[in-house]
């Protein structure tokens, strides 16, 4: 049976490994939008492209989410409600991430072999996501529900606190994989942002939308330079060494990198919005949509959960 601690790192991993396919996805979805032959593609097209990028936004926020969970609500502690949580934020994110995955095939498709062998293309692949990411998991779950649902018992314990105190050097090694959770992702985007410069379609944009790119780029930089002072503050002022100071710091930049990031995401989401659609207020609107999404998850409800616990360990019996 495995310990809490590696449950909750085996998650942290796994949401790695589904993150870095998330990012290629937005990164392509982004870059698509400036690149010369979009304006030649038919209109349902453009506005396929678009909620493929909207899917893939979605599946951003939910993987990113458990990293502001373990850092706010949790404060570094391992629990059996955090697990349970990366497990379902997890789980949900496939599911958009599927559907984004079908409609790039869709639209890759297309232009090769026409709209209906496009479409068969794109069900096909979205039809093998759904089928290895929820379906076999079905499949197999009845045959090995006994002994999972077995150990879920014996690891039960109160949920407002860690089944048993999470030890400093565990508390770090999960705040920097954390880190590594976000990182790529930022690299990313800060690389597309870098190449659009040189696109010819990036021209085109009203100087208005060259301004949020050129501000989306230093947020998306800043947050990458939050995400890499860690380790340069372990490794200078630490020494390497594991101290309480260093992970209380290192998750402070963890949260505060999500902020930029958010912003910079945003902003480049709200350029090709107003791309796509010619509408400044369309933009906007889903500015505020993608903003209330990421701080609502990443923040209002991790503070929400966190004023929650504290009240019930204060109502607790001493």
């Amino acid at each position: 049976m495995a310990k809490l601690k590696d449950k909750v790192q085996n998650a942290l991993d796994e949401a790695r490994m589904l993150v870095l396919g998330s990012q290629v996805l937005l990164g392509f979805q982004f870059r698509a939008i400036l690149e010369t032959g979009f304006e030649k593609l038919p209109r349902h097209t453009q506005l396929m492209k678009l909620g493929g990028l909207g899917l893939m936004v979605v599946a951003i926020s939910l993987l990113l989410w458990p990293g502001a969970f373990h850092r706010i609500v949790e404060q570094g502690e391992d629990t059996n409600r955090l697990h349970r949580f990366t497990t379902r934020v997890m789980q949900a994110a496939l599911l958009p991430f599927a559907f984004g995955l079908g409609i790039d095939v869709f639209l890759a498709s297309e232009r090769l072999f026409g709209m209906a062998a496009a479409a068969v293309c794109g069900m096909a692949a979205l039809s093998v996501a759904l089928f290895f990411w929820y379906g076999l998991e079905a499949l197999h779950r009845n045959r090995h529900a006994p002994q999972a649902k077995e150990n879920q018992t014996m690891n039960q314990k109160d949920d407002n606190a860690p089944a048993e105190k999470t030890k400093l050097k565990d508390k770090i090694k999960q705040v920097l994989t954390e880190a590594r959770v976000v990182l790529p992702g930022a690299q990313a985007l800060l690389g597309f942002q870098f190449a659009a410069f040189l696109m010819e379609s990036f021209d085109k944009l009203p100087d208005s939308s060259k301004t949020i790119h050129i501000l989306s780029l230093a947020l998306v930089a800043l947050s990458v330079i939050f995400l890499m002072t860690p380790a340069a503050y372990h490794r200078i002022v630490e020494q390497g060494e594991d101290t309480e100071h260093f992970h209380q710091f290192s998750s402070r930049m963890l949260i505060a990198a999500m902020i930029p990031l958010a912003l910079g995401i945003t902003g480049d989401l709200v350029i090709t919005i107003r791309k796509v659609s010619d509408s400044g207020a369309f933009a906007l609107l889903a500015a505020v949509l993608s903003l209330a999404m990421f701080y609502g998850m990443w923040f209002g409800y991790t503070m929400y959960r966190r004023a929650h616990r504290e009240i019930a360990d204060q109502a607790k019996p001493r």
